[in-house]
């Protein structure tokens, strides 16, 4: 939407600086204080707390107007699924006391009340200690401040619609600080270093997986669903495509306890149900989910992880396809997903590229085996510098239960793709974003998506092999290659435009041009060597 349709005067004006970035400037000024992973809960508890308010505030503005209800009246929240504020809780009151100097003691009394008047919901996950000495009271009046500037009420400010400025303006409000809470995660993530990686997957990656997968209605399950970008990626999704918040069961498990946490607020501040557990645990240890079959997996599981404790799981029931080693995970990742996983379902996984091809410790015998069942449906290598914590190069693997028959995109029956696998090479799709962060376009997400769409039968053209970029593989094919699924070794080289120059003509002008190449070369010699002897050193 334009400046003039929102009704502004014409003319030039300040370009007003995105809400991301005030926050993360504000917060960066906690650097001296704390460590980025104190200090994201800081800046996150903060989010979640105004966007909380502000769906309350709505609702209380709504029911005030009805002369027969009451805005106090907590029953009246619960009813319309909005959170019950109490009204030390509420923003406004640490908005008009920002600048005091028990701010920090006023959040935390805030953060307190949320629990304790909605325990099933938020009882122990909100962060505390806002009074902290490393807390100065001027960063906390400074960051409160920015925050009230921006959704305040369920209402757009100004600054609040340069940043949302295409769509309607109550619907800007409740996007602006999911957005922001998302944006935080990931420059969290990047502050961290290699830490950051635990709980944040690129949204490149999950629009991708979550669009290949296409989870209209089912169930859908993360074992290791960190701060539950994937799950927030699927209910878009599906709204996206008509459906409605709650056609989807959302099933999920994080072994860090704080990360726990932080996926907790990040589905409650969009109103998302989910079963993460009553607590953090051990996905292979203590599953949460025994008896779950997911129609929808997806997962970015930690990479090459070496003390996962695979000794004391040696005849587990998960590993149907051969016993996983000890020192890498990748295998237990893949096996433990496969046996969550429903007859018909499909499953989307984030691996090192190493898990392609690696046959140390077994790994091999376990791929073939996995490919002898029919149990890989797609392998998408990805582009390099796509994650903020790590330079090593990922792979999608697509798995599916059932090849043979099914449904797909808006109930489309899929075509019987038993008996091969999809290779998709997409290493050189994307754009370098920064110095050293890469992201996929639209338009690079849309290719791969709709390639393997229209392999399976229920996309919207027909599939066909492209040199250099999909390749649809045989399974006696993958055998004569070793069982390895590296995507480079099937898909080949793009077709190299002809110039259409007669090759004699060619030849002709590429010599003269090499002639005139050795001219020159031996001219500037001469030049160089009488400059030295007029310096004394033409010896």
């Amino acid at each position: 939407m334009t400046t003039a349709k929102r009704g502004r005067k014409p003319g030039k004006q300040a370009v007003q600086p995105r809400i991301e970035e005030v926050l993360w400037n504000t917060a960066d000024q906690l650097r001296g204080h704390m460590d980025a992973a104190e200090y994201k809960h800081v800046v996150l508890g903060l989010i979640f707390l105004k966007y909380i308010s502000d769906a309350f505030t709505t609702q209380y503005e709504l029911i005030a107007q009805d002369d027969y209800s009451d805005p106090e009246d907590r029953d009246e929240y619960i009813a319309k699924g909005v959170f019950w504020v109490p009204r030390e809780a509420r923003w406004e009151e640490l908005r008009d006391n920002a600048r005091q100097d028990d701010i920090g003691k006023r959040i935390d009394a805030a953060m307190t009340a949320l629990e304790r008047e909605n325990p099933k919901q938020l009882g122990g996950m909100l962060p505390k200690g806002y009074a902290r000495p490393s807390l100065p009271p001027r960063i906390l009046s400074g960051l409160v401040e920015e925050i009230s500037k921006y959704g305040t009420g369920g209402t757009v400010t100004e600054s609040a619609d340069d940043l949302f400025s295409e769509q309607p303006a109550q619907k800007a409000e409740t996007d602006l600080l999911g957005k922001v809470y998302q944006y935080m995660l990931g420059r969290f993530a990047a502050a961290e270093g290699k830490l950051g990686g635990e709980f944040y997957t690129p949204d490149s990656v999950v629009l991708t997986l979550v669009e290949m997968l296409a989870p209209y209605k089912g169930r859908v399950y993360d074992p290791a669903c960190g701060s539950g970008g994937m799950f927030v990626q699927s209910e878009r999704f599906v709204e996206a495509h008509k459906g409605k918040l709650g056609d989807i069961s959302i099933y999920g498990q994080e072994s860090n306890h704080t990360t726990w946490k932080l996926a907790r607020m990040n589905l409650a501040i969009r109103r998302i149900d989910a079963d993460l557990g009553k607590e953090n645990a051990d996905t292979f240890h203590q599953d949460l989910h025994p008896d779950l079959r997911a129609d929808y997996i997806l997962a970015n599981p930690p990479f090459n992880i070496s003390n996962w404790g695979g000794e004391a799981l040696q005849g587990d029931a998960r590993w149907r396809y051969g016993r996983p080693p000890v020192g890498n995970a990748n295998y237990a990742w893949l096996q433990h997903i496969l046996y969550h996983l429903a007859p018909s379902g499909t499953a989307g996984v984030v691996l090192a590229n190493g898990s392609l091809s690696s046959n140390q410790s077994g790994e091999g015998v376990i791929r073939q085996n996995m490919i002898s069942a029919d149990k890989v449906d797609c392998i998408v290598a990805m582009p390099g510098q796509l994650f903020y914590t790590t330079q090593i190069p990922v792979s999608l693997w697509i798995l599916a239960n059932n090849k043979q028959n099914g449904k797909g995109q808006e109930g489309r029956p899929l075509r019987d793709r038993s008996g091969q696998v999809l290779f998709i090479d997409a290493r050189e799709l994307g754009y370098m974003r920064t110095r050293t962060e890469r992201d996929l376009t639209p338009e690079d997400r849309a290719r791969i998506v709709q390639a393997y769409h229209n392999w399976r039968g229920d996309g919207d053209g027909e599939y066909e092999d492209i040199p250099g970029f999909c390749k649809a593989a045989d399974i006696d094919d993958i055998e004569k290659n070793g069982w390895v699924l590296t995507p480079g070794r099937y898909v080949g080289t793009a077709a190299k435009e002809e110039d259409g120059e007669p090759f004699g003509e060619k030849m002709a002008r590429l010599s003269a041009e090499l002639r005139e190449q050795f001219a020159e070369s031996d001219r500037l010699q001469a030049v160089i060597k009488a400059n030295l002897e007029r310096l004394g050193y033409g010896g």
